[in-house]
């Protein structure tokens, strides 16, 4: 499945090993090639940073998993970022042109039944060892089961997509898709059935789990009580701008009431998602042509971006990267929920700019094209959170100083999506490692009552989204705040670099030198920036 998101062919039929011994195999091939790392020998500064990014990726990804078959820790479970959701997105991003990748997609659907039942015996081992995620994540995951079964299951957009094939293609494939649906019923009643009377109340990690995943998310170690005041003093901060910002809109607003006029401006108003698409290609066109050359070095390869309506329906933006060859560009999608067809620009020229240039389609399409310097897996394969989304909210804010927010309303959804990241710092360190909540919401212990009522007084968003942004962060530790700390750990290496070279500093060279290395965790970017492995 990570083959298909790189665009590396072969096997795109089939689904990954999702059992407790597929896990184990890739354990395994991880210590091998550690192994081979310790004796090898470096020929050059490239090959130090991949060694010491290797070593630090592997490792903590071993830790984790042994961490799973000891029982330590529970199999992935979340409404996020586990096979329920992977299993589904995969089909969004297959080639559909031909009957044969139509064949193709069948064939991967009829994978689907197999491999969830290998994650349901891996759920059965985990929760033998007493680990269980928490309830509230096992009572949503069975929720999003029991849709993708049912007659409104996202499955159902293949079908759409198919509507030009060949008739017998069609009935295979359809017949492949009430298979697959049938399957995520059975793991539904296998998730209410048997693992929701096991799963546990409280929804904190605990301190020593989260430590490992926040490393993971960030390839850095943190002082979690220091990043959490942090965290509440960027909330106040951001804040009082978005205050200041309310009075540019109309003077006298709260921001609540600023933000209600952006909404109803038809200036900024979209209908229909083929409007959305077409505004988002245009904005993100735009912005390449601008920046290249002058604030950024963008391959001509790169230049090119496709924006995407996602048929899955899920909700969210994400980025794909292109293929190595370039044949299949990066993607911009945006997976628009089912009944939405009205669209605020306000809110989402940032997101444009956080998923395209200067965000993660410069930020990855850049690496993939550095075939001369870096080797494959740093091209493709090397990725971590804080780096890669903590860049992306670095390129927002770059937006911001090169002039590009300036309009009241775009300025507004900058620091909009910036107060949800900041939130999401303090709620998701504060809950896991059981720090003591604001006087805001009552201090003492957190709830979801409070994490609830703090999330709302920062942020603004419809209940079903701010729900689900809840759940993500109750159900995946550490990985929302990667994007606010991975920031701030890109500020402060820009600032160190800044010192240091003085009055030589070169903001266009510091970031073609930064983004030459790849996707690696933030220590080693950090050494790697500075000469220091």
């Amino acid at each position: 499945m990570s083959a298909t998101y790189m665009g590396v062919p072969g096997r795109t039929d089939e689904i990954d090993d999702l059992s407790i011994d597929g896990l184990g195999a890739h354990r395994d091939l991880n210590a091998r090639t550690l192994d081979l790392l310790a004796a090898s020998t470096p020929s050059d500064d490239v090959d130090k940073v991949t060694v010491a990014a290797m070593r630090e990726r592997l490792s903590l990804e071993i830790e984790g998993i042994d961490r799973m078959v000891a029982g330590q820790d529970p199999m992935e479970l979340n409404v996020i970022a586990c096979p329920v959701q992977s299993v589904r997105d995969i089909f969004d991003i297959m080639p559909k042109e031909s009957a044969e990748d139509w064949g193709t997609i069948t064939r991967r659907l009829r994978a689907v039944g197999p491999a969830l039942q290998q994650y349901a015996g891996a759920l059965a081992y985990s929760a033998g060892h007493g680990a269980v995620s928490p309830r509230r994540q096992v009572e949503k995951v069975a929720e999003q089961c029991a849709d993708q079964a049912g007659d409104a299951s996202t499955y159902g957009a293949l079908l759409a997509e198919a509507e030009a094939a060949p008739v017998d293609v069609r009935e295979e494939l359809a017949a492949a898709v009430a298979e697959a649906k049938a399957a995520f019923g059975t793991l539904e009643n296998y998730l209410t059935e048997e693992i929701l009377p096991q799963a546990p109340e409280s929804d904190a990690a605990g301190v020593e789990r989260y430590r490992l995943a926040s490393r993971s998310f960030l390839g850095a170690e943190i002082d979690l009580a220091e990043t959490y005041a942090w965290g509440l003093e960027e909330v106040a901060r951001i804040d009082a701008m978005m205050l200041e910002t309310a009075q540019a809109i109309k003077e006298g607003s709260t921001v609540k009431e600023a933000i209600a006029v952006l909404d109803a401006d038809p200036t900024y108003i979209l209908q229909g998602t083929d409007a959305l698409r077409e505004w988002m290609q245009e904005k993100a066109d735009a912005v390449v042509a601008d920046l290249a050359d002058r604030h950024f070095d963008i391959p001509e390869p790169v230049r090119a971006i496709e924006c995407m309506i996602a048929p899955s329906q899920t909700g969210g933006v994400y980025y794909t990267g292109p293929s190595e060859d370039f044949s299949r560009p990066g993607r911009m999608w945006w997976s628009v929920p089912k009944g939405v067809t009205e669209f605020t620009t306000w809110r989402e020229l940032t997101t444009v700019y956080h998923e395209g240039v200067p965000g993660h389609h410069l930020q990855i399409g850049q690496t993939v094209y550095r075939g001369e310097l870096l080797n494959r897996w740093r091209r493709m394969a090397s990725w971590t959170s804080g780096h890669g989304e903590g860049w992306a909210l670095y390129a927002e804010w770059l937006m911001a100083d090169l002039g590009y927010m300036d309009d009241p309303g775009n300025r507004m959804g900058l620091l909009d999506g910036q107060a949800l990241r900041a939130t999401r710092v303090v709620i998701d360190i504060g809950v896991h490692c059981g720090f003591e909540a604001p006087e805001e919401v009552g201090g003492g212990e957190w709830t979801y009552d409070k994490a609830w009522e703090f999330l709302n007084n920062h942020t603004n968003m419809d209940e079903g989204s701010a729900r689900f942004e809840l759940d993500r962060y109750l159900g995946w530790p550490g990985q929302a705040p990667s994007y606010k700390i991975g920031e701030r750990l890109w500020l402060q290496l820009r600032d160190q670099v800044r010192e240091s070279e003085g009055e030589t500093f070169d903001l266009k060279a510091f970031h073609r030198r930064a983004l030459d290395i790849g996707g690696v965790g933030l220590d080693t970017l950090r050494q790697a920036v500075l000469g220091e492995l």
